[in-house]
């Protein structure tokens, strides 16, 4: 009779062995998901960007799409509309005019052209977003962006600004003097590329933990693709819940053979008899 300790051991094993298959089919499903995704950004991308030319050349073409592209759908609720869905942001009109998704669809767009692009987040002094802009990789500048007004942000004499010297509220006024009724509290005092205080109970203090443990946290990893894309984040989260119930599948497995010294199903090794016996020759007696 098994003991009780085997039946909870039974009883882990097949769930983990559940959640692993689980896992295995999204991380197929998200695969293919961000796969089409991909292709569909591709297409759109070349039929807009010129890639042969330089950075700054075609950051401006994505922004004159943006401005003088083609009519967009009208949705009658946009509310409901996935704000992480590049196939979402690129086509609703109501998506384009808001800062947010409208930084979604230059990401996704910039991305897929191959320029180096991420999110820029303005926060308030109680760390709320006030306004979403985009930073681009331009002759080893991040240069700001902001998609929601179709522009990039220059100088009187036509040079492109990093939110550094946008902190200073001339060079900001100066930069924004070409956008009639710019509202003037977009600042650049205080920034984020990871919003944490959206987490509950304001992120555990993980921002003032990251901030002291790992510095520079938030330039060093590219979370853009995985806070701006629906199907990228399904596709890490499937492929992380894959690793970690892989691991424990293996940790419950050497359990079994070397703590609890029982049988279990091998489906490596059925597999490894299954052919052996497929292609070995018959014998003839």
């Amino acid at each position: 009779m098994p003991t009780r300790r085997h039946r909870i051991f039974r009883g882990l094993w097949w769930s983990v062995n559940s959640l692993l298959l689980v896992a295995l089919l999204a991380l197929v499903s998200s695969g293919g998901w961000e796969y089409s995704v991909r292709r569909y950004l591709d297409g759109f991308s070349d039929a807009i960007v010129p890639d042969s030319e330089p950075a700054e050349r075609q950051v401006e073409a994505i922004l004159d799409w943006m401005r003088k592209g083609p009519p967009r759908l009208v949705a009658a609720n946009p509310s409901a509309l996935p704000g992480r869905d590049p196939e979402t942001t690129l086509n609703y009109r109501q998506l384009l005019s808001v800062c947010g998704t409208a930084t979604n669809a230059f990401l996704n767009l910039a991305r897929s052209n191959g320029l180096s692009a991420r999110r820029l987040l303005l926060l308030t002094p109680d760390n709320k977003a006030k306004h979403v802009v985009a930073e681009v990789l331009i002759d080893g500048r991040w240069v700001v962006a902001d998609p929601a007004y179709r522009i990039l942000l220059r100088d009187a004499k036509g040079r492109l600004l990093t939110h550094e010297e946008l902190r200073n509220p001339a060079v900001l006024a100066e930069a924004t003097s070409v956008v009639p009724n710019y509202p003037t509290e977009y600042t650049y005092e205080k920034l984020a590329h990871v919003r944490l205080a959206r987490l509950p109970m304001q992120g555990f203090h993980l921002r003032w933990i990251l901030d002291r443990t790992i510095p520079g946290w938030e330039e060093s990893v590219d979370w853009t693709l995985l806070l701006e894309r629906e199907s990228f984040f399904a596709l890490c989260a499937s492929a992380l819940a894959f690793v970690v119930f892989l691991l424990l599948r293996i940790l419950l497995g050497w359990y079994a053979d070397h703590g609890l010294k029982i049988a279990r199903f091998r489906l490596r090794s059925q597999f490894i008899r299954a052919g052996t016996t497929f292609f070995r020759a018959p014998e003839i007696k």
